[in-house]
């Protein structure tokens, strides 16, 4: 399992803040490659805010004593004082980000970027943009630089922006026959990311425009086929660099690229870190919770 997260003042504790209209006390990441299950229980749950958007995988979640199962490409919000109950299983190979924040003002602010009271699931698609914002946040609050926490802040409502002109697009009503051809997109996509994938190629022996199949896919993932990929790969990678001893140039093959500078710069780009680092911080974590 990968984790990386940071607290503002180093603090576990949580915390009502009075002061900021919002205020970000904490955010992080979980990756579960060989975990077999991450179990979450707070009955009382916390007495401020937490924002949780699951980038691959799936999360199982409980909201009044019934489970929910939350896929990939969709947020979930807990309010002060409910019960948080939610568990992840190694074998979805789950990437989930997370984010606690807390302010005087934060309910309204939640509805002014067209949250529901009494909302708990929120259709976001999956999008890097998303993943950057948590890893940008998580950064700040390790380095502490001049005005750390307005970063934070301001990403934070970033975040709420991205997800409120998601939710202001007028989306095409998804046909049957649509939704079908997107699955078999989505499948296949799955089980040949480590082969060369051409989107263009693939939309054409489909039968399918070129820019058809992009726009359709997007409706339906909340991303580009390109990038759904590009995602795939990632993440077929980081489990290579926790549970082998491949090389990065061997890894790199492995998923579907033949240049491991590519590979590597690609592979930075997606996740805040080199893939070397990348296992030597899971080197690290598992040495330490050994």
């Amino acid at each position: 399992m990968f984790v990386d997260n940071a607290y503002w003042r180093n603090s576990r504790i949580d915390f009502k803040d009075r002061k900021h209209p919002l205020f970000v006390g904490s955010c992080g990441t979980y990756q579960l490659m060989t975990l077999t299950k991450l179990p979450t229980h707070r009955p009382r749950g916390r007495v401020d805010f937490q924002l949780l958007y699951v980038a691959a995988g799936k999360g199982h979640f409980y909201f009044n004593g019934k489970e929910h199962i939350v896929p990939a490409g969709n947020m979930v919000l807990y309010r002060p004082r409910e019960e948080q109950r939610y568990y992840y299983y190694g074998a979805d190979h789950t990437e989930v980000y997370w984010v606690h924040f807390t302010g005087n003002n934060v309910t309204n602010i939640l509805r002014q970027y067209g949250f529901k009271d009494g909302e708990h699931i929120v259709h976001s698609g999956t999008s890097l943009e998303y993943s950057h914002i948590f890893q940008q946040m998580i950064r700040e609050l390790k380095e502490c630089r001049p005005h750390y926490e307005n970063a934070c802040i301001y990403r934070l409502h970033l975040l709420f922006i991205l997800l409120s002109r998601l939710g202001e697009k007028k989306v095409r009503r998804k046909t049957p026959h649509m939704a079908g051809q997107m699955r078999t997109a989505v499948n296949y996509f799955h089980e040949n990311y480590c082969k060369p994938i051409s989107v263009s190629d693939y939309a054409r022996d489909m039968g399918l425009s070129v820019s058809w199949f992009t726009r359709s896919f997007r409706e339906y993932t909340g991303t580009s086929p390109a990038q759904y990929l590009i995602s795939l790969r990632i993440s077929a990678a980081q489990s290579l660099l926790e549970t082998t001893d491949h090389n990065v140039t061997e890894i790199a093959e492995l998923v579907g690229y033949d240049n491991p500078l590519y590979f590597s710069r690609l592979f930075h780009k997606q996740t805040g870190m080199s893939p070397s680092d990348f296992r030597r911080q899971l080197q690290a974590w598992n040495e330490e919770n050994a």
